[in-house]
């Protein structure tokens, strides 16, 4: 709908704008409402009748933006504000408790080093077994003549153990007597006394192994 109506000009029958007081085609001046008004009366009514609803939309917009303001610092709004503050604040505050916190666990659950241990030492080799010889051959027996002397050694196993406690003897020295020929009494000297059998032994360290010897004439 139009606000302002169209009129005809009474020369060139042509529409122009009502607010126009000449036709704007041929210049005639307009006289009373133009050669043809179409209903300019209720024309000229919507047209009051729009302009006082837009008066009134108008006037109340403007009170409502002028009294928003005065509400937005008092009652519930101040109110909203400070609570919001002090919800900050408490949250602020916890969670420096809780970095304290974590910092106290983290200070206290610091393991100490543990002491690096000391190397267990390599337990010496020890002996396990011992082997009476005539030069490279072992001897469970062997036989002699009365006045004969025989060089006698013996064999350790492991050879690792390194100067073991060696120690001879004979079972009967008028059979036959021994005696070392080295310091580590590794190899002793057997020789016949009497006619008979008797039994020499070697203890090496622990161990001990024995020999039966034959003393003839």
């Amino acid at each position: 709908m139009a606000i302002i109506n169209e009129i005809k000009c009474a020369r060139c029958d042509r529409k122009y704008s009502g607010v126009r007081s000449r036709c704007p085609y041929c210049g005639a001046r307009r006289t009373g409402h133009g050669k043809h008004t179409d209903g300019s009366n209720n024309e000229n009514v919507k047209m009051i009748v729009s302009i006082l609803i837009m008066a009134v939309f108008t006037v109340a917009a403007g009170i409502l933006f002028f009294s928003a303001p005065a509400d937005a610092g008092t009652g519930a709004g101040a109110s909203d504000i400070d609570i919001n503050n002090d919800n900050d604040s408490a949250i602020t505050a916890a969670f420096d408790n809780d970095i304290d916190s974590v910092d106290g666990l983290h200070t206290e659950s610091t393991p100490e080093p543990t002491p690096t241990p000391e190397p267990t030492p390599t337990p010496a080799p020890e002996v396990k077994s011992a082997i009476i010889r005539y030069e490279t051959t072992p001897k469970d027996d062997f036989a002699i003549k009365v006045g004969e002397t025989v060089e006698i050694n013996v064999r350790w196993l492991p050879e690792e153990v390194e100067d073991p406690v060696i120690r001879w003897a004979s079972s009967d020295e008028e059979k036959f007597e021994v005696v070392s020929t080295q310091l580590d009494h590794v190899k002793v000297n057997v020789t016949g006394i009497g006619v008979g059998t008797a039994t020499l032994t070697v203890i090496v360290d622990d161990i001990e192994q024995t020999c039966i010897v034959y003393v003839t004439r």
